[in-house]
């Protein structure tokens, strides 16, 4: 088995990984990053909307809402100076009926105190004047104007590239075995076809649905408070022919998931997705990410409320994704965990969505953190 010491190595080249990595290596820092598969952003990074979030929905004072807020800013700018493809699409949060308009009130306080800018609540007629085939049963919307989606594919290659150029590198087919805690720093011992142990000055570990497992597997004191994963997997279908929408399209949002919404990929193709559907508590990775085609009869519902006019036989399967969870069926909706467990390991844990939209801000979080 080879050894060698480095400065950070950080567990995961997903989205957060990856940020993380692009921020300490602008800062000078010596990066690797391991990761198991033979690719970046395999798993919850490539899975999901692509869409660029406003900070709408989450708890005043969370991390969700601080970063999502922030790293929204921060996601426009580095798209704009590094030339990845977005549109500012919009997006309306639709009421149905009277009583459902009674709860965009709340939704939009908390917004305002979230600092999310531009959100104003509209009438019926309104919406229904931006996107004119929302059902005559939407009582009112919340409209946003900072929402978008993007090329994500190409924000996770632009983030590689920057840490390639400034030294670092990624070491794909590296699964993490264990490791322990040294003085002030975290040995690490990694299989695949070259088996390694790293002793590195700061460790990090951004795995994603792995983080918990190998938390674990790392010796030392925190073992003692690492929290319960569980696992939400959500279904997209795909919508067959041209969508007659320009802008997403969300209904009120529920415990696991912010509703099965409607949204549109650069290229104008739509879907809708996610579902939530909680896996068993011995669940966990590798996941089946098949789409069940008995899932549709849900869609079709879900969406008619907004979309009656959703044609039958519109919806085909398309993709799934898993969403890492620290709170279970029926809790309240978990936050962030990101905390320094000792001098020389960062863990993040519950890294869902808004994840995707926070990565800069989360990194630029970590970085002060290692500061």
């Amino acid at each position: 088995m080879d050894e060698f010491d480095a400065d950070i190595v950080i567990i995961g080249a997903g989205v957060i990984g990856l940020a993380i990595g692009r921020a300490l290596a602008l800062k000078g820092r010596e990066v690797i990053i391991l990761e198991a598969e033979d690719h970046i952003a395999t798993h919850t990074s490539s899975r999901n909307s692509e869409v660029i979030h406003a900070g709408i929905y989450y708890a005043t004072g969370s991390l969700k809402a601080r970063f999502c807020v922030e790293g929204r800013r921060k996601l426009y700018d580095y798209l704009d100076s590094h030339g990845v493809s977005y549109r500012r699409c919009e997006k309306l949060v639709v009421a149905i009926g009277e009583d459902e308009a009674g709860e965009l009130y709340p939704i939009l306080a908390r917004a305002h105190e979230n600092d999310v800018p531009e959100l104003q609540l509209v009438t019926a007629a309104k919406a229904r004047a931006l996107e004119p085939t929302l059902s005559d049963k939407v009582s009112a919307a919340l409209y946003s104007p900072v929402s978008g989606i993007f090329d994500s594919h190409g924000y996770f290659l632009a983030l590689q590239g920057e840490i390639e150029d400034r030294g670092g590198m990624i070491a794909f087919g590296s699964p993490v075995m264990g490791g322990a805690v040294v003085g002030d720093g975290v040995e690490v011992r990694t299989g695949g076809t070259s088996p390694t142990k790293i002793t590195a000055r700061t460790l990090i570990n951004a795995a994603g649905h792995n983080a918990v497992a190998i938390a674990a597997s790392i010796e030392g004191p925190h073992t003692d408070n690492l929290p319960t994963m569980h696992y939400v997997k959500g279904s997209y279908f795909s919508i067959t022919g041209k969508t007659p929408f320009s802008r997403l399209i969300y209904p009120l949002s529920g415990r696991a998931s912010l509703g099965l919404h409607l949204s549109i990929d650069l290229a104008g193709r739509g879907k809708l997705g996610p579902d939530a559907e909680w896996l068993p508590d011995d669940a966990g990775p590798p996941f089946n990410y098949r789409v069940d085609p008995s899932r549709a009869a849900k869609f079709y519902a879900a969406a008619r409320r907004y979309w009656p006019d959703l044609p039958d036989g519109a919806l085909a399967p398309d993709y799934a994704g898993v969403r890492p969870k620290v709170v279970g069926p029926g809790e309240p909706s978990g936050d962030f965990i990101i905390r320094k467990d000792a001098p020389g390991l960062v863990n993040l844990f519950g890294i869902e969505s808004p994840g995707l939209t926070s990565s800069l801000a989360i990194a630029d979080h970590v970085a002060r953190m290692l500061d």
